[in-house]
């Protein structure tokens, strides 16, 4: 047996090492199934996703859930940039757009936006 999977014996456990983080999930744009890209190597997720800017025709809320009756995380104002990440069910999942101050690691706002209120940005 070559392969180290096969030769490790049945019943052993392996410890995990190194730091772990623990990030605010109110700014961090992390789901069980996507995360953004500037978080890969930081999460563990099955996909990492390119954020596409979108701008709000108005002002609007960003929602914890996909859905107007779910509270409100933050707001965008008219012209506002909202990185989506996912779309689904006429939803986009995302983070308002603001980590300016050059960290990469640093969000706006994580939730839904209902995707008749954004347009792509040119």
């Amino acid at each position: 047996m070559t392969d180290h999977a096969a030769s490790t014996l049945a019943g052993q456990s392996f410890a995990l090492s190194g730091i772990s983080t623990r990030f605010d999930p109110a700014h961090t744009p992390v789901r069980g199934d996507l995360a953004h890209v500037a978080l890969a190597g930081k999460v563990f997720v099955p996909h990492y996703a390119v954020p596409m800017p979108h701008s709000a025709i108005q002002a609007t809320p960003v929602f914890l859930k996909p859905s107007k009756e779910a509270d409100p995380v933050g707001a965008l104002t008219e012209g506002g940039v909202f990185d989506v990440l996912d779309m689904a069910g006429g939803w986009a999942w995302g983070v308002i757009s603001g980590g300016d101050n050059g960290d990469p690691l640093e969000f706006g706002p994580v939730g839904y936006v209902p995707l008749s209120l954004l347009k792509a940005c040119a």
